[in-house]
């Protein structure tokens, strides 16, 4: 199993079928599989070995997939960047991994002194980007494919580490999650395994270096479908690449989802060859939910559940639930059950299975779990025990296997002896009419421990007040799980990955304060 695999395929089976589009910018199989063999043979040159990492700190194009290819086709580690990062948490991943070569493209070349005065590895810096490249100090990538001999595939494989994905930071420093070629096609697989159609026209809106954008390159190229590439989510050239790219399959996280269902421009456009949407990375409330399969009619939805640990999703709740006849057997609300290479179970505080309907932690066992947490041996076995992936999530799972997810175990909010779940109290305040979205943390509460708190973003144009809210959830869930405050926010602060940052919006509350909670 070895991730350059499906590039031999391609070339053998359809090597003048569309691989990438970037703009009007279009390579087939052949141009691509030949470039990918200069860049792996370009980076040889440049002293890099089997082994070495190669970050790569740019926004998506065709360019950055070429590069990620072609770093595993030379038998390096690709390190995908985190784009929305500071400069000083960049140059933390980069010295705790250590590359050898830093690729970028425009919206990075500035801050390369920078970073290369600071993070000492890095020897050779190349540029991606569409204007010439700076006259010092970089290598241009286009004059590096010219003149460099094409070499052949390294054929490195099975658990051989393939990437270093860095997690978002909130308990700490980021960790670097090292995965293997089989973690990630395992991932891949899983997906495929639901049925996915060869040849498909595939949107990239996720940013390449989250797995939620990493995944697709690999179940797109082993299907041997078309990419089509935009340098990162904005509703509008969303809908408009759909329509003129006859787009099939995307994977949208339920922010993205929502800018585009709010989005006024919406009906002007024709989304009808969207067939399949993947939706993941936060729990999605059913009312927007709803509106989405209005806004792509002919579009099968299918969730999916996972973490950068498990190489991406490693549970998925089939298009067939979210259909009108499927949603009688009540599992919309669900995660899913565990893909094909995957076990899942719920375990309580003391690691033993849980019974069904309890809740507790999910652990997994699965051929996409990670390797590990780079150079973070304790961080590993803490959240690695008896081959199971210890999440984090608290969830339960009914008699047929669903999972059920109650929120982040870290999230979990206990008001006065009571458990209370974030994700119930944002689904019940999501279903108000005025609400775009929201976030509920718990807040320090001399009373309680804790207390709810809900902030909340209005639609446009919408007033709504903290009264209204509360009293709204109070018809639909507990009293004492209902909001105590609300406040009224613009904007919630997002991750690359589209998920809202809480550890952020809570910071505050707790400054000064432990979570002594009673």
């Amino acid at each position: 199993m070895f991730l350059t695999q499906c590039l031999h395929r391609g070339i053998a089976h359809h090597p003048d079928r569309i691989a990438t589009v970037y703009g009007e910018r279009r390579r087939t199989y052949r141009q691509f599989f030949d470039r990918v063999a200069h860049a792996g043979g370009a980076l040889r040159q440049l002293g890099v070995k089997p082994g070495d990492r190669v970050c790569v700190l740019a926004l998506n194009s065709d360019r950055y997939l070429e590069c990620y290819m072609g770093v595993l086709w030379a038998g390096a580690i690709v390190n995908p960047a985190n784009t929305r990062w500071s400069k000083a948490e960049i140059v933390y991943s980069l010295n705790d991994c250590e590359p050898s070569v830093l690729i970028v493209d425009d919206n990075f070349r500035s801050m390369v002194d920078g970073v290369q005065a600071e993070a000492k590895s890095v020897r050779h810096v190349i540029y991606i980007g569409e204007d010439e490249a700076p006259p010092t100090g970089m290598l241009a990538y286009e004059r590096l494919l010219t003149e460099a001999e094409p070499v052949p595939d390294a054929f490195l494989g099975n658990s051989d580490p393939a990437a270093i994905f860095y997690t978002g930071g909130t308990t700490g420093y980021p960790k670097g999650v090292l995965l293997s070629h089989t973690n990630l096609l395992a991932a891949a697989f899983s997906r495929l395994a639901l049925g996915y159609v060869p040849g498909n026209a595939y949107l990239h809106t996720s940013g390449l270096f989250h797995l939620t954008g990493a995944l697709g390159v690999m179940w797109q190229f082993l299907s041997g479908g078309t990419h089509i590439i935009l340098p990162g989510f904005d509703a509008e050239k969303v809908m408009a690449t759909i329509e003129k790219e006859k787009v099939t399959d995307t994977l949208l996280v339920p922010t993205m989802i929502q800018m585009i269902i709010q989005h006024p421009k919406l009906e002007q456009y024709d989304l009808s060859s969207l067939s399949t949407l993947v939706y993941g990375g936060s729990p999605i409330a059913e009312t927007l939910l709803d509106a989405a399969i209005r806004a792509f009619p002919g579009a099968s939805f299918i969730q999916g559940y996972g973490m950068t640990e498990l190489a991406g999703a490693i549970c998925f709740l089939p298009a067939h639930y979210h259909t009108a006849e499927g949603r009688k057997e009540r599992k919309l609300g669900s995660a899913g059950r565990a893909s094909v290479l995957s076990e899942i179970k719920i375990v309580d505080a003391e690691g033993q299975e849980a019974p069904r309907g309890a809740v507790g932690e999910i652990a997994v066992r699965s051929a996409s779990t990670m390797i590990g947490y780079w150079g973070k041996p304790d961080e590993t076995a803490a959240v690695l025990r008896d081959g199971w992936m210890h999440s984090g999530d608290g969830a339960y799972m009914d008699e047929e296997g669903f999972i059920f997810i109650v929120d982040r175990i870290k999230d979990m909010i206990v008001s006065g002896g009571e458990n209370v779940y974030s994700a119930e109290v944002e689904n019940a305040m999501s279903k108000h009419p005025g609400v775009a979205s929201c976030a509920v943390i718990g807040v320090p509460s001399k009373q309680w421990g804790e207390s709810v708190h809900a902030v909340v973003v209005p639609k446009p144009n919408v007033q709504i007040g903290a009264e209204e809210l509360i009293a709204h959830c109070k018809g639909l869930i507990a009293g004492y799980k209902c909001p105590r405050s609300v406040e009224f926010r613009a904007t919630l602060p997002l991750s690359g990955a589209g998920k809202v940052q809480k550890g952020l919006i809570r910071a505050p509350f707790w400054e000064g304060h432990s979570r002594n909670v009673s």
